[in-house]
């Protein structure tokens, strides 16, 4: 008789904030070869959980998430979006009291949001242009950025290490991803981890748009794929160098080309691929940009 599936447990707490990870019991196996079932042994994974953003007058959007930093997210997410030009465009941003998986927005700017049209729709975790059709539209809006950062090769690789050094959750389950914006010091300003690549990225810049830091000077780490709908949410921030543990596709190399952005790509160990815009990499016998 099979067994039924235990139901994941939260892990117990004294602290507020909502778990990032919960514990289920599973079973690992040899698959070199057959043989009996070990006994079931507790495992951490990532909690998935759904946050609502309420739009005044412009849409509710039901996000798959991890259940931390959910006004960074949401205020991120409405800018790299474009339903907000800046965060002067936000006149209220709370957690409903009586539901934390609720955020409501209230927009002043009677013109913002007029990018996207409104949208009642839920945006998995692993899901960037959902309702969006017109790429083409998309590619034609983004304004290129002027090169006034650089990086060195050695930069490159340690703006990858500090996002890694920064994840707490993904090493207990393996089941997150992280963005880590950086300035033209190599300094991480703003860091994010998430069950999603875009959620990642929209809360760091989220955290940089709240605390009031801007971040058209700045790169950003990525730890996995970089897509589309990555590159442009990058571009909407103004954000200069995107390095990324994986590959690009296609479309994410063509939106950097035209954006300028200088994606690097594969960065793992001591090397790493510059698909767009190398002049933001320094070498020691470049005197300037």
């Amino acid at each position: 008789m099979r067994e039924a599936a235990e139901q994941p447990t939260a892990r117990s707490t004294s602290n507020r904030e909502p778990e990032t990870t919960c514990e289920v019991h599973a079973r690992r196996i040899e698959t070199s070869h057959d043989g009996t079932l070990p006994p079931g042994t507790p495992l951490e994974i990532a909690v998935e959980s759904p946050i609502t953003i309420e739009i005044s007058h412009n849409g509710t959007y039901t996000l798959m998430c991890s259940p931390r930093d959910q006004r960074a997210l949401a205020a991120g997410f409405l800018f790299t979006e474009g339903l907000i030009a800046s965060v002067q465009d936000i006149g209220n941003l709370q957690c409903c009291p009586d539901n934390p998986n609720t955020v409501r927005a209230e927009l002043l700017n009677a013109g913002a949001g007029k990018e996207n049209n409104a949208r009642n729709l839920v945006v998995m975790s692993s899901c960037g242009l959902c309702g969006t059709t017109k790429l083409d539209t998309l590619l034609a809006r983004l304004q290129p950025i002027e090169p006034t950062l650089a990086i060195t090769a050695t930069g490159v690789r340690a703006a990858s290490e500090a996002l890694s050094a920064h994840q707490s959750v993904y090493p207990r389950t393996g089941g997150t991803h992280a963005a880590a914006v950086f300035n033209a010091a190599g300094t991480t300003i703003a860091f994010a981890e998430d069950i999603g690549r875009h959620n990642a990225l929209d809360k760091a810049i989220g955290m940089c748009l709240l605390s009031g830091r801007t971040t058209d000077q700045c790169g950003v780490a990525l730890s996995g794929r970089v897509s589309l709908e990555m590159v442009l949410k990058c571009a909407r921030a103004r954000l200069q160098i995107i390095t990324a543990v994986s590959a690009p596709t296609s479309l994410a190399v063509h939106a950097a080309q035209h954006a300028r952005i200088t994606l690097c790509a594969f960065v793992r160990n001591d090397h790493a691929t510059v698909f767009t815009h190398p002049e933001r990499i320094r070498t020691p016998d470049d005197a300037h940009l």
